[in-house]
Formats: C-alpha cells, sequence, structure tokens
C-alpha cells in the first residue's frame, strides 16, 4: 500500500510538471526521448544479432 501511495505522489509531481511545461518543450522533450529509445532498441538489436552469430 505504501508503495502505490508512492507512485501516485511521483506520478502527480511528474503529471504536475508536464502540465505547467509550454507544449513546445513538452513535444520536443518526447521527440528527444523517443528517438534516444528508438536508437537504444536499433543499438540493442543490433549487437544481439552479431553476437548470437558467434
Amino acid at each position: 500500500m505504501l508503495f502505490l501511495v508512492a507512485a501516485l505522489m511521483l506520478l502527480g509531481v511528474v503529471l504536475g510538471t508536464v502540465a505547467h511545461a509550454p507544449l513546445t518543450f513538452t513535444a520536443v522533450a518526447a521527440v528527444v526521448i523517443a528517438a534516444w529509445l528508438g536508437i537504444f532498441a536499433l543499438r540493442e538489436r543490433y549487437s544481439r544479432r552479431h553476437t548470437s552469430a558467434h
């Protein structure tokens, strides 16, 4: 139960910050995070294909 309360408090802080940020900043941050995750996924896929071949 304590974990749930802490998670909800953290979610409220994060969403509250995003709600008060300008829309352009939020959109740019979302694009940067999506690009970072995409690059990470491609690197993981590429590295796993080459390590499994050895």
